[in-house]
């Protein structure tokens, strides 16, 4: 009988006018509405003049968009950085964008406003030295109400100047900052975003931070230089928006495995959302990662997700670390226990009266778990996900990525962490480490490059589970495979295997995000497709074919 997570408390439309402004295309016309107005001094004495209020009119969204147009085509920035909620910032950024861009003969044609928001595309030519080429794109601005003065405004984003934008980000034209690369996987086998699309993120990561350290020579590019941030580990790279000319591309060697890499993401393809990682538990070595949709977030290193009943393999050693339990240890798993003033149930309010503790892992029984709260301190779990499986730890894998976290907490929270939920937070990548860490007995860093390239520190465990525990944590492992929740998806598989399912509720969700981890021999794979319901029938048939292409 399955038995997962299941905790807690019992206007109108407005006609566009083409002309031509300061260079810009613009737009006018008005569906004659006109704002509320209230008056901006006390209102209970009705003093002041009146503030308007509520939803802009169409009229006032045309007249400041294109006021705002044309004041920055002029070349006029403060004009127009007056004209946003943000004049500093939005000043800086006019002011440098086309000469940072090289661009010239720029115009601005409006698309059919949405309300508030405005889109635009933008056409300019780029003049680098004896290059000019055209180049064009669309954003939008979008506008509100000051609500000091009623009057409207740019809502500034940096978005406004190129979609995708961030605080600090600039456009930039010249000789690119790396050379391209050639990425290569472990055997050889070039990897490119064409052949693997959710690598394309990985690549561009890679490229930035290891392109100058290869052989190759750099192109002269239109692309995003991305702003400093303050953890390397979190540095997003550039992007490429435009070649001018070629750069040699440079061969820079990963960790990766073009033949997992393929079926991992043949595994995660056509799921709405779902991403997976397999590392070597041997020496930490990345081997595939995959995220679907192979444009969006990549999930699969830098998500932040609650893992679920995964995190039982974290809990389960230090359980039995401290010597609270055992497999063959009678440990009970009752419907309902109560830790804090909360009432932490099973699903389907199904219970293990007199099992074991192997037992209650097997078949993921949460208050076996929740059960122990009264016997740990508040920072015992925290330790034990750092010091022995190293989450929380800062990686250096060579991408950006979320390390995982799991917090401190207290009473019902604490309880809830036990099991994967409160404030824990993890990813594929993460999760996919536990699993090997749990198979070999000690933390290996995650890494996609060698660290001999840069000479970077690995992330190192403080110490390693005791023997006992380690072969006890396998053995509940293989147990889940080959007998429990891991079962159906593991079927067949030989080998030295184990597994581990779960599934974390998330509020305003009506099916929880489905996990399973599992490891076969010296691959360790996890995956998680959200809001799709058990981790064994949902995430499980992700990491089956990893383990089985492996």
């Amino acid at each position: 009988m399955r038995r997962e997570v299941k905790y807690g408390l019992i206007g109108g439309s407005v006609a566009l006018v083409a002309g031509v402004v300061g260079g810009f295309t613009l737009f006018g016309g008005s569906d004659g509405s006109s704002p509320q107005a209230v008056r901006a001094a006390d209102a209970k004495s009705g003093d002041g003049p009146a503030v308007p209020t509520g939803p802009l009119s169409a009229k006032e969204v045309n007249t400041t968009a294109q006021a705002f147009l044309t004041a920055w085509q002029s070349g006029d920035a403060d004009k127009a950085a007056a004209l946003t909620d943000a004049p500093d910032a939005a000043r800086t950024a006019l002011a440098s964008f086309a000469r940072q861009a090289k661009f010239s003969k720029v115009t601005l044609k409006p698309g059919a406003p949405a309300g508030a928001k405005v889109p635009y595309t933008v056409t300019a030519e780029i003049d680098y030295k004896a290059v000019k080429t055209p180049f064009s794109y669309g954003t939008a601005v979008t506008l509100q109400r000051d609500k000091a003065t009623g009057k409207p405004q740019v809502a500034w984003q940096p978005s406004a100047l190129y979609p995708g934008l961030a605080k600090g980000d600039e456009l930039r034209t010249g000789e690119a900052e790396a050379p391209p690369i050639k990425a290569v996987d472990r055997n050889g086998v070039e990897l490119t975003a064409k052949d693997h699309p959710s690598l394309a993120g990985v690549l561009d990561s890679l490229r930035t931070k290891y392109g100058a350290k290869t052989d190759g020579k750099p192109g002269v590019e239109l692309y995003i230089h991305r702003a400093k941030a303050a953890d390397s580990n979190a540095q997003q790279p550039d992007k490429t928006l435009k070649v001018l000319s070629k750069g040699t591309p440079g061969t820079l060697k990963t960790t990766l495995d073009a033949k997992l890499q393929t079926a991992a993401e043949n595994a995660v393809k056509g799921k709405k959302s779902a991403s997976a990682a397999a590392v070597k538990p041997s020496t930490g070595e990345i081997l595939a990662l995959a995220n679907s949709p192979a444009d969006g977030f990549d999930v699969a290193t830098q998500g932040s997700l609650a893992p679920g009943s995964t995190m039982k393999i974290v809990t389960a050693a230090m359980l039995m670390d401290k010597g609270l339990t055992a497999p063959d240890k009678k440990d009970p798993c009752p419907k309902f226990v109560t830790v804090g003033g909360w009432k932490f149930q099973n699903l389907n309010k199904s219970e293990i009266p007199d099992g074991t503790f192997a037992q209650s892992f097997a078949a993921s029984c949460n208050n076996a778990f929740i059960g122990h709260a009264k016997d740990l301190s508040d920072d015992d779990l925290t330790k034990e996900a750092r010091d022995v499986f190293g989450i929380g730890l800062n990686w250096a894998t060579g991408i950006p990525t979320f390390d995982g976290t799991v917090p401190v907490q207290h009473d019902a929270q604490m309880a809830a962490s036990l099991i994967g939920q409160g404030g824990v937070r993890m990813n594929p990548l993460n999760v996919a480490s536990i699993a090997a860490t749990a198979r070999s007995g000690s933390f290996h860093q995650p890494y996609l490059v060698a660290r001999s390239l840069d000479g970077r520190a690995f992330a190192t465990a403080a110490r390693t589970m005791k023997p006992e525990t380690a072969s006890n944590l396998k053995a509940l492992m293989k147990l889940t495979a080959t007998s429990g929740t891991g079962a159906e998806a593991m079927q067949g598989i030989s080998g030295d295997i184990g597994a581990k399912t779960g599934s974390a509720e998330v509020d305003n969700q009506d099916k929880p995000n489905a996990w399973f981890a599992a490891y076969r021999d010296d691959l360790a794979a996890a995956a998680v497709v959200p809001a799709s319901g058990h981790g064994g029938t949902n995430a499980g048939p992700v990491v089956r074919a990893l383990l089985t292409a492996g």
